[in-house]
């Protein structure tokens, strides 16, 4: 052996000049504590929404800007966060992204106010969009091809796949316990801990030459932005009002600039030959859309169990659980299936199981129980993603170049992040409207009741309360002991939920039909076995 090589393993260097750890044990813990902390995140928040909503005076539809806030913020930003960091090197950024997120989630913990909030939830977006893709990076720079490098993939998919369980459970739990501050104020030790292991322990990897997309991002960013605010602003001011119109062009403009400049520039952040492909073109646009319907409904149902069912934030965390097993042991049967049958047959099934659940949830009123209707929803459901991930995934980077395998896979997460924002908008806005309409007729029917002697006096004034304590108002207490009131807007809250979870069944139709018509890949297409490395974007 020469000495150059036994200089080359006695510094631990790669072939590419990056370091390989003398720690891989704990870089490997600080990678997945990261990706964990990231995804747990998604859904962690989620059971703590209608505590939020009461603490800020919130409805229903203004609550996802909790959830958009952070989606546009980490869909939009993903494809620089990883440019960030072949550009400036990995592992800093990866401290910078953890620093980032740590931060954001201490501003939204201690907020005093809905911005405030909000504030927060984008800062994590950001640094999540930075640590996500540069944790995955420093897998490929930290572990040697081979057994050893599996084997961190494999404990990096389990964590992301753990994390969306364990969010639900631990959301459910701090609510529940403590209050929905520690849904953010638990990554902040979490993330203290990371930022000190990723200092001392993992080491740097080697950078490469580029250059930013800054005014692509922001172009991208904005237009997303215009767009679910649009959506949002017509809930409860129409599409006949001037903001709700103008933020909407100013969205579909930007979006428009930035597709322009991505075709020009000539290292763009999101390459047109990567979308412009019929087939990943269509398995973006199919993550897109049924990010859309994942999104609405994880939303709905929340609030559903909990307002409307008057499930505990711990037992709405159960209540949930079944879909990230189902999710995990389906993924397991396509990853074996797929090589026989191929991609297109499991991601249409797929599409296909998504929109009955919808429906299915459609038909949901005020005496609609969990396991009658919710658990069954969820199996079906979950079924339907299982069927979605890996086929898509496999089609996304099927024959794509080297140099531009870790954008073909980011893509598919900003098609889901992206999706789900602009869809839950369009979810919130859809249910909201149809709220707006049975509280009406509702009402109308109670007023008559009471003027007939049908009903005591003060039952549509107790209704009124418990309405309105949907956008902020505490309801009083006699209100609360009002059945035929509680009733009344259970049914109201039911309906809304109802037409949200029909709009959502649409965008399934609109998946099966992209599945369909755009995607076309053959078994024979694929490889029997897609590099994990390569699969996950690294």
């Amino acid at each position: 052996m020469s000495s150059t090589q036994e200089a080359a393993e006695t510094t631990g260097r790669t072939e590419s000049g990056a370091r390989r750890s003398t720690h891989p044990g704990l870089v490997l813990l600080i990678i997945a504590g990261a990706q964990l902390m990231v995804v747990l995140d998604a859904t962690i928040v989620n059971i703590a929404l209608p505590s939020m909503g009461d603490y800020f005076h919130k409805s229903q539809t203004s609550m996802t800007w909790a959830l958009n806030a952070y989606t546009l913020a980490f869909g939009g930003l993903l494809l620089l966060g990883g440019r960030s960091g072949d550009i400036l090197g990995r592992r800093r950024m990866f401290i910078v992204g953890l620093v980032l997120f740590t931060l954001g989630s201490l501003l939204g913990g201690i907020a005093a106010s809905f911005p405030m909030l909000l504030l927060g939830r984008v800062i994590q977006g950001v640094g999540g969009s930075i640590s996500s893709p540069t944790a995955l990076s420093l897998i490929t720079t930290s572990f040697k091809e081979g057994a050893e490098r599996t084997r961190a993939f494999a404990v990096y998919a389990a964590v992301s796949g753990a994390g969306a369980a364990l969010g639900l459970l631990l959301g459910g739990i701090l609510t529940e316990y403590l209050s929905w501050r520690w849904v953010l104020f638990v990554n902040v030790p979490i993330g203290a801990l990371l930022i000190a292991g990723a200092f001392l322990y993992v080491h740097e990897s080697e950078r490469h030459r580029g250059q930013f997309d800054f005014f692509g991002a922001v172009l991208s960013v904005a237009g997303m932005v215009g767009i679910v605010y649009a959506f949002i602003h017509a809930a409860s001011d129409g599409w006949s009002n001037l903001e709700t119109i103008g933020t909407m062009v100013a969205g579909v403009v930007l979006l428009s600039a930035y597709v322009i400049v991505e075709l020009r520039s000539k290292d763009p952040m999101m390459p047109m030959r990567v979308v412009l492909d019929r087939n990943r073109g269509g398995s973006y646009l199919v993550m897109l859309i049924v990010g859309a319907g994942m999104f609405g409904m994880f939303y709905f149902v929340t609030f559903f169990v909990q307002q409307v069912m008057h499930f505990s934030p711990l037992r709405s965390g159960f209540a949930f659980l079944p879909v990230a097993f189902v999710i995990g042991i389906t993924s397991g049967v396509m990853t074996k299936a797929m090589p026989k049958v191929g991609p297109k047959p499991l991601i249409v099934l797929g599409a296909l199981l998504m929109t009955v659940a919808m429906f299915f949830y459609s038909t949901v009123n005020a005496g609609s129980g969990y396991w009658d209707k919710f658990f069954p929803g969820m199996i079906i459901l979950a079924i339907g993603m299982g069927c979605l991930f890996v086929p898509l995934t496999t089609v996304a980077v099927a024959g794509v170049e080297n140099t531009d395998a870790g954008v073909a896979s980011a893509m598919l997460n900003v098609g889901q992040q992206v999706g789900g924002s602009i869809g839950l908008s369009v979810l919130a806005t859809v249910a909201a409207t149809a709220g707006r309409n049975a509280g009406k007729s509702k009402f109308a029917d109670l007023a008559a009741h009471v003027q007939q002697g049908k009903l005591p006096g003060d039952t549509l004034q107790h209704a009124q309360q418990l309405q309105a304590a949907n956008t902020g108002t505490k309801p009083s207490l006699a209100a609360l002991h009002d059945s035929v009131a509680v009733h009344a807007i259970a049914s109201i809250q039911a309906h809304s939920s109802a037409m949200g979870f029909l709009a959502a069944a649409f965008f399934g139709v609109a998946g099966v039909i992209v599945a369909l018509v755009l995607i076309n890949v053959k078994k024979d297409d694929v490889p029997a076995e897609v590099d994990m490395a390569t699969a996950m974007g690294g």
